[in-house]
């Protein structure tokens, strides 16, 4: 069955009208709790999961479901990602504490994963009411306006998004102009096919946090790979690294200043 991605994006977009935008800014005290140590959750997670799993599902019958809500529940969710079947993963809201403190720096993502490959993806940003689009081989686009990574500058004049103890790292500061965190993979990789950020490394892999929006920043020409220089692949397995950069000349540049300090002493 040929999946039509605006349908999808339609679909996206109408869980965030029902059930996200009513409730931002909007929580009560018991609408948001913590399912793990330091890790937000909120009743529109739980609500916007549920319309996409619906939704998608009857899109796409026979189709498994990967949501974050449900994995994080029961983690026995994982495994059809080491299946053939088409899947669908889903991250009803990325950047859930951003959501929670009234910060709208936050996304829902979607991705189609088929034969162990990210096949299609989708980051909507629903207070910029904007949503990006990638297909395997198809490109990436913004509406009708196809994305390309900026071309990248010298490493001294290179944004990039890192963890605490990389980004508090002097001797890694001192290489580029300005390092940040955006506590929202989706917004981070808006931000990566927009130019205004030239690289991102992530070491906690879930594969709603990565497999939309790094099939949208290799679509649009950038380049993705583990610090061992493999390919990424949605997975079960969490663990890892990911390092996105516009070319594979600036990934390994920016490689090689990071893996010295991550070494341990």
């Amino acid at each position: 069955m040929r999946i039509d991605p605006r349908q999808v994006a339609s679909i996206i977009r109408d869980a965030a009208e029902t059930e996200v935008l009513p409730r931002f800014r909007q929580l009560a005290a018991d609408e948001r709790w913590e399912k793990a140590k330091g890790s937000v959750v909120t009743v529109a997670d739980h609500a916007a999961e549920a319309v996409l799993a619906h939704r998608l599902g009857d899109l796409l019958p026979g189709a498994r479901i990967v949501g974050e809500e449900a994995a994080e529940a029961n983690e026995t969710v994982f495994d059809a990602l080491e299946g053939d079947d088409p899947i669908w993963v889903l991250d009803p809201i990325d950047g859930t504490a951003n959501f929670a403190d009234g910060n709208a720096a936050f996304a829902m993502m979607v991705a189609l994963v088929v034969g162990r490959r990210t096949r299609m993806g989708w980051i909507h940003d629903p207070v910029a009411d904007r949503t990006v689009i990638a297909e395997d081989g198809g490109g990436a686009w913004d509406g009708a306006r196809r994305l390309t990574v900026a071309d990248a500058p010298p490493l001294a004049a290179m944004r990039g998004s890192l963890g605490n103890r990389l980004r508090n790292n002097a001797a890694i500061a001192a290489r580029f102009a300005t390092l940040s965190r955006a506590r929202c993979c989706g917004q981070e990789y808006l931000a990566l096919d927009a130019g205004r950020l030239h690289f991102a490394l992530y070491r906690n892999l879930k594969p709603w946090d990565h497999a939309p929006g790094e099939l949208i920043h290799r679509e649009a020409g950038g380049f993705a790979a583990s610090l061992e220089e493999t390919a990424y692949a949605p997975r079960p397995a969490r663990e890892g690294t990911l390092l996105l950069a516009p070319d594979r000349d600036r990934w390994r540049n920016i490689r090689a200043v990071l893996t010295p300090e991550m070494k341990p002493a």
